[in-house]
C-alpha cells in the first residue's frame, strides 16, 4: 500500500495524501478530548483543569519520539526516492534502536520527577492531587506511544497514510467506550480517563508494528542492516535529533504558557483546556498538510525532482491558505457553541475566557499553516536546522510576550492570547524571508547539486 509521490497530479497527489494523516491525527486527539468532555461534564471544573493541564505536558512529551520519527521519516523518504532499499531498511534499524532506547528513558525520566513537573507548571493545590493520579497512569502509556509514532512515521515515508488511520480508528472508539465504562460505570474519576486512553494507545501501537511486521516488508531490516555503524547512526540522529528539537522547542514553549495559564488559576486553567482541544482540532488539517508537503518534497528531492518540487510548493500554500481562511471563520462565529460542547452553560466565566481566547488565536490560523509549511519544507530539503530557527523564533517570542504582557494590569490575561499569533507571523517573515534571498541556494540543493551543505 505504497504511494509514490513522485508521479501523478500534484494537487490530488497531496490532498490524496494528507486526507488520511488528518483524519489519523484528529481521531488521535480524541483520546484526550473524550477525557476532557467526560471528565468536564461529569467530574467537574478542577478535574478539568487537572487533565487539561496534563494534555499539554503529554503533548510534549509526544513531541519528542514524534519528532524523533519524524526526522528518520524524512530520511527514509529520500532513501525510497531514491530507490536505495539498503541504505532504507539500515536507517529503519538504526532509527528504531536510537529511538526505542530514547523512549525508554523518557519513561523512566517522568517516573521520576513527577512531582517537580508538577510544580514548574505551577499547578494549584486543589488540582495537584488530581493531576498526578492522571499522570502517573497516563505515563505508562509512553512506550505505545513510541509505537504507534514510529511505525506511522514509516509507513508514511514510503506513502503509506492509510493503515495507521485504521488503527487509530478502532483504538479512538476503544478509548470512548473505556472512558464511559470506566469513569461513569465503574466511578474510576480521572484515574478510569488515563486507564482508557493508556489501553486504547497499546491496541494502536501493538497493532501497527505487527502489521508493519508482516504487510510493509520492503521496510523491515535484516539481519545484516542491525549491524549498522556509527556512520548511519550518526546520519539518522542528525535528522532526528533535530527534528525532535524542533518539535519539543515547540511544544515545551507550550508547557511554559501553560504555567503561567496556571497562575491565574482554575477558571482559566478549565477554560484555555477546552478551548485548546478546539483550537488542536482547528488547525490540525494545516499541520498534516505540512507534514504530507514534507514527504511529498523528501520523496521528489531524492528523485531530483525540481520543478515538481518547485510547483508543489505553490500548491500547498494554497491549498493551506484557502483551509486556514475558512476555519478562522467559523472558529470565530461559532466559538461560544463550541466551548459549551465541553463547559456547562452555568459556568458562564469559563465560558466568557475560552470564548475570547478562541476569537483572538483563532483569527489567524493562516499564519500557523504557512508555519507548518515551512517547517516541512526545510526538513525535507536535509535542512532541518532551519526549522529549529523558526520554532526557537515562534515559541521564544510566545513565551516573552505571554509573560511580559500578561504581567500589565490592564492586559491580563489577554496578553497571552495574543502573544501566540504574533509568534507564528514573526516566525513566518523569517522564514520567507530567508527563502528569498537564499532561493539560487536553494534551488541548487533542490536539484542535489548542494547535497551536505548546512544551513
Amino acid at each position: 500500500m505504497t504511494k509514490d509521490l513522485t508521479q501523478g497530479g500534484i494537487t490530488k497527489t497531496l490532498v490524496l495524501f494528507s486526507l488520511p494523516m488528518i483524519a489519523g491525527n484528529l481521531l488521535q486527539q480524541l483520546y484526550n478530548i473524550a477525557d476532557t468532555l467526560i471528565v468536564g461534564r461529569f467530574l467537574g471544573a478542577n478535574a478539568l483543569a487537572a487533565v487539561g493541564s496534563a494534555y499539554t505536558l503529554l503533548t510534549f512529551l509526544t513531541s519528542i519520539l514524534l519528532g524523533l520519527a519524524m526526522g528518520s521519516g524524512a530520511l527514509v523518504s529520500i532513501c525510497w526516492g531514491q530507490r536505495d532499499g539498503e541504505r532504507m531498511r539500515s536507517c529503519v534499524a538504526a532509527s528504531f534502536t536510537l529511538i526505542g532506547v530514547l523512549a525508554a528513558l523518557l519513561t523512566v525520566g517522568v517516573y521520576l520527577l513527577v512531582d517537580p513537573i508538577l510544580a514548574l507548571l505551577q499547578v494549584p493545590e486543589q488540582v495537584w492531587d488530581l493531576m498526578r493520579v492522571y499522570l502517573l497512569v497516563i505515563f505508562a502509556g509512553i512506550p505505545a506511544t513510541f509505537l504507534y509514532n514510529y511505525f506511522a512515521c514509516m509507513l508514511r515515508a514510503v506513502g503509506n497514510s492509510a493503515v495507521p488511520l485504521a488503527f487509530l480508528g478502532v483504538s479512538s472508539v476503544m478509548n470512548i467506550g473505556l472512558d464511559l465504562l470506566f469513569v461513569l460505570r465503574f466511578d474510576w474519576g480521572v484515574a478510569g480517563a488515563a486507564f482508557a486512553t493508556v489501553l486504547s494507545q497499546y491496541l494502536s501501537g501493538i497493532g501497527l508494528a505487527v502489521y508493519s511486521l508482516f504487510g510493509a516488508r520492503e521496510l523491515l531490516p535484516h539481519k545484516q542492516h542491525w549491524r549498522f555503524g556509527r556512520a548511519r547512526l550518526a546520519e539518522v540522529a542528525s535528522y532526528s535529533l533535530l527534528t525532535c528539537m524542533q518539535q519539543s522547542i515547540m511544544n515545551f514553549g507550550i508547557l511554559m504558557v501553560q504555567g503561567r495559564v496556571n497562575s491565574f488559576g482554575p477558571a482559566v486553567m478549565s477554560a484555555f483546556a477546552a478551548a485548546v482541544k478546539i483550537d488542536t482540532f482547528a488547525y490540525m488539517p494545516a499541520q498534516d498538510l505540512g507534514n504530507a508537503f514534507s514527504t511529498f518534497v523528501a520523496q521528489n528531492y531524492g528523485a531530483g525532482k525540481a520543478d515538481r518540487i518547485q510547483k508543489g510548493i505553490r500548491r500547498a500554500v494554497a491549498i493551506s491558505a484557502g483551509f486556514c481562511v475558512a476555519v478562522s471563520a467559523l472558529v470565530f462565529v461559532f466559538a461560544h457553541p463550541l466551548m459549551l460542547i465541553f463547559v456547562a452553560p452555568e459556568e458562564t466565566e469559563i465560558l466568557a475566557i475560552g470564548v475570547q481566547y478562541l476569537r483572538i488565536e483563532g483569527s489567524f490560523y493562516c499564519g500557523i499553516g504557512c508555519l507548518f509549511l515551512l517547517y516541512g519544507l526545510y526538513r525535507a530539503m536535509e535542512k532541518p536546522g532551519m526549522s529549529v530557527v523558526l520554532t526557537i523564533l515562534s515559541l521564544g517570542t510566545r513565551v516573552i510576550l505571554a509573560y511580559g504582557l500578561s504581567a500589565i494590569p490592564a492586559i491580563g490575561v489577554t496578553g497571552i492570547w495574543w502573544s501566540v499569533p504574533i509568534g507564528w507571523f514573526l516566525a513566518d517573515l523569517v522564514g520567507f524571508v530567508y527563502y528569498w534571498k537564499n532561493r539560487a541556494r536553494l534551488q541548487a540543493v533542490l536539484t542535489g547539486s548542494a547535497k551536505g551543505e548546512t544551513t
